[in-house]
């Protein structure tokens, strides 16, 4: 059959998911499309994603939104990387950083000509001890760094920290300000064409029609359209990643505003720490298979650093995703999607990730079957990616203190990790596929962290001597030392650059 061409989107669903999507469309696509957000303020959002990792900056410069004006807006920090405390072992603690560690040499990476030095003697977690990032970390400081002194060395990457209810209100204000219609309302039915299955309009509870051409499912857990709906399956990854429930608090301010994220384990499951201007975001991650609610809210709340703003909120959920994430014309954005547990901060990149891809493959008329094939096969092939990153976290441990723990080091994990681990075991290097959202360098730093020291290294690694290779470490040492101290705390900066008002100081 004839198809029209799409000149009308109805994204259905507020949230980040539906204004990040909707501030997309409207800054790229806005001058040929026609696009109405339908939402409910009785309708609450998850809301707790608070930690992003530094695609976001690539999505803030494509809106056109400046960083300081947006920091002040969401009481916003910023973040180098994650640290992990007791997941490889109990006592042990390394920071996920956004950056390279120390600087490639002779086309090899800096870990294999570490993993040759004397002194890493068989700690995998000496390999911070070339951290730009956690050094500065350590410290608390941060500023814009792009090189360290006249060297060929990265300087710091970073992401921020955020309150996820202030940068939904601040895209919806950036999405009305270029033509977006928001409309208020709880969807009641769905309206489809009878030969083709497409979507053609929804109807809401006060009896409004709202039709479209193309439809954007960011309902949350409960993907009304492209779940509910068209009956679009859910794939369980609950035997990999266990956890099923989160218990999320506010907590007073942190006396030091630290310029990182705090994943802590725990008994069966895991806790997070997120530093914001006004106040500190906390949440517990757990298996309702090995804990009660009960004992999970106890220990939320005994691991807190501040003073509880309020009661714990509890959130369900199965990691997994949708079989499909485009079916007929409607995609799914956000959870509506499919979960993969914050840990690696990940959720705003996924929406961020799927709305960029799907406005390229968007389609103007016609028949968008190929378009939607290479949509789906892309958004699988990049959540099965995330997913075998955090199972590694949960896999590669030595804690058997637990029946949780128990648990995740002996289960089967994926071959494609299987593989992985068995590669950077033996010989240092990393099978990271090309379109891996996750660098080298992270694959590195998460295995070093949970305790794998490689057999061996890159044999290309010996083209240096010993004395070069020790003269070399420590005038890098001392080129990041210096460019460290240069930096102002990261309280300071902020201060400088990105105060947040009183007034939402004290909201």
């Amino acid at each position: 059959m004839d198809r029209p061409e799409v000149t009308r989107l109805v994204i259905v669903g507020g949230g980040t998911a539906g204004w990040i999507t909707a501030a997309a469309f409207a800054r790229l696509l806005g001058e040929r499309l026609t696009i109405e957000l339908v939402e409910s303020e009785a309708i609450g959002t998850v809301g707790v994603g608070e930690a992003t990792i530094p695609q976001i900056i690539r999505l803030n410069t494509i809106l056109g939104i400046d960083e300081h004006e947006f920091l002040r807006a969401t009481s916003g920090t910023f973040k180098l990387g994650i640290e992990f405390v007791d997941w490889g072992s109990k006592g042990s603690r390394y920071l996920h950083t956004f950056g390279e560690t120390g600087m490639t040499v002779g086309n090899v990476a800096f870990h294999h000509h570490w993993r040759r030095s004397a002194g890493a003697a068989g700690d995998p977690k000496g390999l911070w001890n070339w951290s730009l990032h956690q050094m500065a970390a350590d410290q608390a400081r941060f500023g814009k760094l792009d090189r360290v002194g006249n060297t060929a060395m990265a300087g710091l990457a970073y992401a921020y920290h955020f309150d996820a209810s202030r940068y939904a209100l601040f895209l919806r204000a950036y999405s009305e300000a270029r033509g977006v219609t928001r409309t208020e309302g709880i969807v009641q039915s769905v309206q489809r064409d009878g030969e083709s299955g497409d979507i053609r309009a929804i109807t809401l509870q006060n009896g409004t029609t709202v039709a479209g051409d193309f439809f954007i499912d960011c309902t949350g857990f409960r993907s009304l359209l492209l779940g509910e709906e068209l009956g679009v399956g859910y794939q369980d990854w609950s035997r990999w990643l266990p956890c099923d429930r989160a218990l999320a608090v506010p907590s007073e301010r942190l006396p030091v505003l630290v310029p990182y994220t705090r994943a802590t384990a725990k008994d069966a499951g895991w806790q997070w720490r997120i530093p914001l201007q006004h106040r500190t975001g906390n949440g517990h991650v757990y298996s309702s298979g090995f804990t009660s609610d009960d004992a999970a809210a106890d220990t939320l709340l005994a691991g807190l650093d501040t003073r509880a703003l309020g009661d714990p909120r509890p959130i369900r959920f199965t990691t997994g995703r949708r079989e499909a994430f485009w079916a007929h014309n409607c995609a799914a954005i956000g959870l509506s999607s499919g979960f993969l547990e914050p840990l690696e901060s990940t959720s705003i990149h996924l929406i961020q990730s799927h709305v960029s891809r799907l406005i390229q493959l968007f389609p103007r008329a016609g028949d968008p079957s190929a378009m939607r094939e290479e949509y789906n096969r892309r958004c699988a092939a990049e959540f099965a990616q995330i997913r075998d990153f955090l199972i590694l976290h949960y896999h590669q441990t030595t804690r058997e203190d637990t029946e949780f723990w128990r648990y995740c080091k002996h289960m089967a994990v994926p071959d494609s990790l299987t593989h992985k681990l068995a590669l950077f075991g033996a010989s240092g290097r990393v099978g990271r596929d090309v379109d891996d959202l996750f660098r080298e360098a992270s694959w590195v730093q998460v295995m070093l962290g949970q305790g794998i020291m490689p057999a061996d290294y890159d044999p290309m690694a010996d083209r240096m001597s010993e004395d070069q290779l020790a003269e070399f470490l420590a005038n890098l040492r001392t080129l990041m030392s210096r460019a460290v101290a240069g930096l102002p705390s990261h309280e300071q900066y902020l201060a400088r650059h990105c105060p947040v008002d009183a007034a939402l100081l004290a909201a």
